[in-house]
């Protein structure tokens, strides 16, 4: 039996630096992009993310992509 892998839509998730609040713990707040091609390309991703992102009052802490899979023995 072998391991088939079926890549899934992947994600990106925006983290935004929401300053501090009233006890002076920093706050991020973040924003998910969903339904993104499995296939597309990193930097692609990336752009699209600081696009979004820019939009935004606040500033960009990271962008993470989060990619899931079926797993399942063929």
């Amino acid at each position: 039996m072998a391991l088939e892998v079926r890549p899934l839509d992947a994600r990106a998730q925006i983290r935004l630096d929401g300053g501090l609040n009233e006890n002076g713990n920093r706050v991020t707040k973040t924003k998910t992009l969903t339904r993104i091609k499995s296939d597309a390309p990193d930097e692609s991703i990336f752009e699209t993310a600081q696009a979004v992102a820019s939009l935004y009052q606040y500033p960009v802490l990271g962008v993470k992509k989060i990619q899931e899979a079926d797993m399942m023995m063929e």
